[in-house]
């Protein structure tokens, strides 16, 4: 099994310095392990690649059938969810870790994503829903009354990029979504909140799987902007996947 995703998840290198390195991570690939299951992970390639960021950033301690378990996170400072392609930095010492967390939690890193969404989207438009745990399905995250426990502050602005039909006539849009927060699942719970879901997506869209022969999030994180240690700023654009590619030729035809 390790090998099959070896072969088929690796990451692209978009850039690297001393400090850090920018990836294209393909959909599919898990980006740290949860210590409850063997599966080839972007922790893996880190570690066989570049074995001496082992200890940079901050590990996590879990519990799995009574044992304590040591979950590296070489590098990591964000992460994309498993079926999200795209953008990624990865970090080659604690100095730049702080210097990107920092930047993270100031707001000051600037991301934009490319999504197919269902039906036809306004123009442009903000979402500014607090997330929350939801309260029927603990791997979910929801905004307003399906919401439990504590709510946090969540912003995204959208631009739609094309308006379209499919064969059969069902509305799709073609969307930048740019998080100016970075809860966990935010770009699908927002969109679902505005009902125009990311399709593809089997936790929040089950419905939208097979839709423009999506079977993963139809999610890519097309661009990320950082500062680096010498306080230049770094834009960088990961390439468009060939499941959107196959799309968006289809529409400039």
């Amino acid at each position: 099994m390790h090998n099959i995703y070896y072969m088929k998840l690796i990451p692209q290198i978009l850039l690297e310095t001393n400090d850090f390195l920018v990836i294209n991570k393909p959909s599919g690939l898990l980006v740290h392990p949860d210590g409850k299951r063997e599966e080839y992970s972007l922790v893996d390639w880190i570690l066989e690649n570049y074995p001496e960021i082992k200890e940079v950033g901050e590990s996590l301690m879990v519990e799995y059938k009574g044992e304590i378990k040591t979950i590296y996170r070489p590098g990591i400072v964000h992460r994309l969810d498993r079926e999200t392609s795209g953008v990624m930095i990865i970090v080659k010492n604690q100095e730049m870790y702080e210097h990107l967390k920092q930047q993270f939690q100031n707001h000051i890193i600037r991301k934009q994503y490319l999504a197919f969404v269902q039906g036809w989207s306004n123009d442009r438009g903000i979402i500014s829903e607090p997330i929350g745990r939801n309260g029927n399905d603990i791997r979910k995250w929801a905004t307003g009354k399906h919401t439990r426990g504590v709510k946090r502050d969540a912003v995204t602005r959208y631009v739609t990029q094309k308006k379209f039909l499919d064969s059969d006539q069902n509305k799709f849009s073609l969307v930048q979504l740019f998080p100016e927060t970075g809860r966990t699942h935010q770009l699908r719970v927002h969109m679902k909140t505005i009902q125009h879901a990311i399709i593809g997506d089997g936790l929040y869209a089950p419905n939208t799987i097979g839709n423009l022969d999506f079977h993963r999030v139809a999610l890519h994180a097309e661009k990320l902007s950082f500062m680096d240690l010498n306080n230049q700023e770094q834009e960088i654009i990961a390439p468009v996947p060939a499941d959107f590619q196959k799309i968006i030729d289809k529409l400039e035809m």
